[in-house]
């Protein structure tokens, strides 16, 4: 994730209280929801008729069970991928990895794609199980990113996303497996997605179709405290290059026009922006190439930004406050201006209120603690793309540390055995949400109703 972390609520602790008896965990959600706005605990927790209550017991029992069993796999999955950090796009090792772990899952109950539309991408599935006669395959994705950061590793944790996708894909087959009376065949999809710290996997993947026969999507990203949602914000990434005159330094330095000038008075101006931002807006770069040696006047420099707002739309003025910045800083010094946008913008997250308020509640069960959001929280990622176009969640969860994201710190301890607890228990509650909605064709129609209805509100 492009990362601007938040700090753990210091009421919370890192203890887990873990569920007290198999039926403690499995406490259902019927499908009586309210009619307008969000669901309260009253309409979840409502107790429905007791065959159903037994069944989905049992299914939320077989998730858990399933994932403790194949725990050691899990962890070695997960330390393989720490071990062997690869930039993005560059991810062999871990595309290997994971598709030899679903590939081994259960005398090949998986359907693998390797390399699928992007050299380290792919595709596995599962299913469908038999469900309401005639009705259409209702299709379960779980993703997983894997790509690691340049210099510091796995310091944001996407060794641990890779677990946890795996790991609630396989518990929400478990629970399945042997289900006949679903309202709708259940098909189970798990999508690796390279290179979200660089250029957007998803959104490659997005673009190719790799979502269009997908209906709901899971992932969860390590951070320093739990939250069922975020509101992570929209992001685009801009490339500034100048070019100038190279001359000698000292002996005739007013025959050059100097390129580094133009990076250093556009980085300041930059700067001096800032004070006229909004507050939750952020622009931070570097520059990345600024001249060969002292004696020679700089015909090239290069420069590299962040842009991000809270919604996508408003990136365009932050986009056009940005780039008068760079362009003056070429009429100043003579220079000529380059400006690219070599990725695809990173939507924000659009929130599903239905399977937020489902994973918070079956993390509870488990053991999770939620404490209050923290009012500022600045991180992206490509999900929010995935988000635009798909019903989907993408919790946070505590690995046992609050050390910040991409940091060494936190690197250790996303390789830690100590983080292994926490997001096994992640993976189950994620799992555990799937099968809510599986179960109950009323709650599958909440989430598509918030889909929409977040759409229709991004839009205004």
């Amino acid at each position: 994730m492009n990362w601007c972390s938040f700090r753990r609520s210091s009421s919370t602790t890192s203890g887990v209280k873990p569920a007290t008896s198999s039926t403690s965990c499995c406490i259902l959600f019927n499908c009586q929801l309210l009619s307008t706005g969000r669901m309260d605990h009253t309409d979840l927790y409502s107790e429905p008729e007791s065959a159903h209550v037994d069944k989905r017991q049992q299914m939320k029992e077989s998730v858990q069970l399933r994932i403790d069993a194949r725990k050691d796999a899990l962890h070695s999955l997960s330390r393989d991928i720490w071990s062997c950090p690869e930039l993005a796009g560059e991810e062999a090792h871990a595309h290997d990895r994971l598709v030899r772990f679903l590939s081994q899952d259960d005398d090949d109950a998986w359907t693998v794609q390797t390399h699928y539309v992007m050299p380290t991408a792919f595709r596995a599935s599962w299913g469908p199980v038999a469900g309401g006669e005639g009705g259409p395959v209702l299709n379960v994705g779980f993703l997983c990113e894997y790509d690691a950061l340049p210099g510091i590793g796995h310091a944001c944790g996407h060794n641990l996303i890779a677990e946890v996708g795996a790991a609630a894909a396989v518990g929400l087959r478990a629970a399945l497996e042997k289900q006949t009376e679903l309202p709708a065949p259940v098909k189970i999809t798990v999508l690796g997605t390279p290179a979200e710290e660089d250029i957007g996997g998803k959104i490659e993947l997005i673009k190719a179709g790799a979502f269009a026969d997908i209906d709901l999507v899971f992932m969860a990203h390590p951070a320093q405290q739990d939250a069922s949602s975020l509101p992570c914000v929209a992001l685009d990434e801009v490339s500034v290059k100048y070019r100038g005159r190279a001359s000698h330094a000292s002996a005739s330095p007013w025959e050059g026009v100097n390129a580094l000038d133009a990076a250093v008075l556009a980085y300041n101006s930059v700067s001096v922006l800032r004070q006229q931002l909004k507050p939750e807006w952020r622009l931070h770069g570097v520059i990345k190439h600024g001249g060969v040696k002292p004696n020679i006047i700089p015909a090239y420099s290069e420069m590299e930004f962040y842009l991000r707002t809270p919604r996508l739309k408003d990136l365009c003025d932050l986009k056009a406050k940005a780039e008068g910045c760079f362009r003056a800083a070429a009429v100043a010094t003579g220079c000529q201006v380059e400006i690219t946008y070599p990725s695809a913008a990173y939507r924000d997250i659009l929130p599903n209120a239905t399977l937020a308020s489902l994973y918070e509640m079956n993390g509870r069960l488990l053991g999770i603690q939620f404490p209050e959001q923290p009012d500022n929280f600045s991180g992206s990622t490509d999900f929010g793309n995935v988000s635009a176009v798909v019903p989907g969640t993408h919790p946070f969860f505590y690995i046992g540390t609050d050390a910040a994201n991409h940091t060494e710190e936190y690197a250790d301890a996303a390789g830690a055995e100590k983080a292994q607890l926490y997001t096994l228990r992640t993976a189950k509650a994620l799992a555990m949400t799937a099968v809510d909605v599986v179960c109950c064709s009323d709650l599958l129609r909440k989430v598509r109703e918030d889909f929409s209805l977040a759409k229709l509100k991004q839009q205004k």
